[in-house]
């Protein structure tokens, strides 16, 4: 039994040009648009697969939302009525798990809402997200992580969950969401707490070390951290208060900074042997730092579970970037240095970084068209964050087995899902075909995010999903004939469910 060839290399058993590649999946969409229930029943053949333990081509059942047949080299029978498709010349992968968006419901919808930011997320391959809780208002009890439940069931066309977000005075709130440690919950949605250790955007901050440790001895389930020290920010800001240049942002809100706040959270972990995620890594400093502190929930043994992440934003902007794009780039924590991206791609490859995520955070033109320092913090990133990492594996920094990993299998087990982040037997059938040989130039133009802009603009990426499957249902396609924005196949709330996820325990 053969595996596929490595990407840029002819697919093995497949000879298409891309002009008969383009044509089949025209014929495949076809059968996509006929007038069918969506009952999650689906064939996917000749499809080169991204399997847990090989790249091989083969054929990929899908009924009733749940993967049940993977026949490698093919041969899998279509049945009658069943939707199928021709993925012949394109990759197969689980569904991308975005574990940090912020899709600004309630209170913004300017910006985004979950509706928007879902239909974004399904345009760039991404079938589950987990969003956070600095709204307006903020979301720190059950009434308002019902509300976005709810929400999210009428409007959503991915899977979801929800983080509840912490202040210094709701423990009760928060035992009533994610139980206690002796006593921890696990609600079909809700992933865990948010902790802003630092100001970022919103009202959501929890700084000093009595409030924290509060926290971290008093709840269940997993604890994320914005990891920034919020008294060296307020020591050093005195010193970049007039500054109008980008790169006093990096420069305030500097390495030592995060590592600070680091520091304290993994030794409150470490003290309380509380499960600890930190949110957006981005300096090489941290990165160092946490060597042989973070390991992922299925390979840990018997050490408090600590686990990391790192945006695509990081991994690819650097200073020159910020120089040349402003405000576009600004963000919390900020894009840093090139040393540090170095040292990040080192972490990440290493297995001290587990997983990527996007800090989807939109702000308006006309927010970040006031200039540093008035504009907001906060850039797009759903939508491409996973053309951004394949046009890396074009670049050779990585393979598209380590992107599928680091964006699917290894966020769900940070997070205890059940059932995602791979292709196997049993598992959801959440899935994205890629063709990894499209490129295309990004252009605000081609935004699905409400705010209809992107960091990315004007540069080319290569590899794009033609094809977003949630539940065994198609909901996007991207082809010839939609152009490079495609479009949705399915209305909001047709498809995607709350996200389960096992207790801490």
């Amino acid at each position: 039994m053969k595996s596929a060839k490595p990407f840029a290399l002819p697919l093995q058993g497949v000879e298409c040009n891309r002009t008969q590649r383009e044509s089949s999946l025209s014929s495949s969409i076809e059968l996509i648009n006929m007038e069918r229930k969506n009952t999650g029943d689906l064939l996917i053949l000749n499809a080169t697969m991204v399997l847990p333990d090989q790249t091989v081509l083969g054929d990929l059942r899908v009924e009733h939302g749940t993967i049940t047949k993977i026949v490698i080299n093919g041969g899998i029978e279509p049945k009658e009525n069943e939707r199928v498709i021709d993925a012949s010349g394109l990759y197969l992968l689980p569904g991308i798990i975005d574990p940090q968006v912020h899709f600004r419901e309630p209170g913004q919808p300017e910006k985004e809402d979950l509706g928007s930011g879902s239909a974004a997320a399904v345009s760039g391959g991404v079938t589950s997200f987990l969003d956070m809780p600095n709204n307006k208002p903020a979301i720190v009890d059950m009434e308002g992580m019902q509300m976005k439940l709810d929400s999210a069931a009428a409007t959503c066309v991915s899977n979801y969950g929800f983080f509840i977000g912490a202040t210094p005075h709701n423990l009760e709130q928060l035992q009533e969401v994610v139980g206690t440690p002796s006593a921890p919950k696990a609600i079909p949605g809700i992933c865990g707490t948010k902790i802003f250790m630092g100001s970022s955007t919103g009202t959501l901050l929890v700084n000093e070390h009595e409030a924290l440790d509060t926290i971290f001895s008093g709840i269940g389930g997993l604890i994320a951290v914005h990891a920034e020290d919020e008294a060296r920010l307020n020591e050093r800001y005195p010193s970049f208060k007039d500054r109008t240049d980008m790169a006093a942002h990096a420069e305030w809100r500097d390495d030592v900074t995060a590592l600070l706040a680091t520091k304290l959270a993994v030794g409150l972990a470490e003290k309380h042997n509380h499960r600890l995620h930190v949110l957006h890594l981005t300096s090489g400093l941290e990165a160092d730092w946490l060597e042989g502190r973070t390991t992922l929930p299925s390979q840990a043994n018997g050490q408090t579970i600590i686990t990391t992440e790192v945006l695509p934003q990081h991994l690819t902007f650097n200073e020159h970037d910020v120089e040349r794009e402003g405000v576009r780039l600004k963000m919390n924590p900020p894009i840093r240095y090139q040393e540090d991206i170095d040292i990040l791609w080192r972490r990440i490859h290493d297995g001290t970084v587990q997983c990527i995520a996007t800090d989807h955070a939109p702000h308006t033109l006309e927010a970040k068209a006031e200039g540093f320092p008035a504009a907001p913090s906060g850039m797009p990133g759903v939508e491409t964050s996973l053309p951004a990492m394949l046009t890396h594996v074009k670049e050779g920094r990585c393979t598209l087995e380590d992107v599928v990993k680091w964006m699917s299998t290894n966020v769900a087990d940070c997070y205890n899902m059940v059932n995602k982040g791979s292709l196997l037997e049993g598992y959801d059938g959440d899935l994205v075909l890629v063709d990894m040989e499209k490129e295309a130039v990004v252009l605000d133009e081609n935004s699905w995010s409400r705010v209809g802009w992107n960091p990315y603009r004007g540069r080319t990426l290569t590899g794009w999903p033609v094809i977003t499957v949630v539940g065994g249902v198609p909901v996007f396609e991207r082809t010839a004939e939609t152009g490079q924005k495609g479009h949705l196949l399915v209305k909001p709330g047709e498809t995607g469910t709350a996200i389960e996820m096992a207790p801490w325990i």
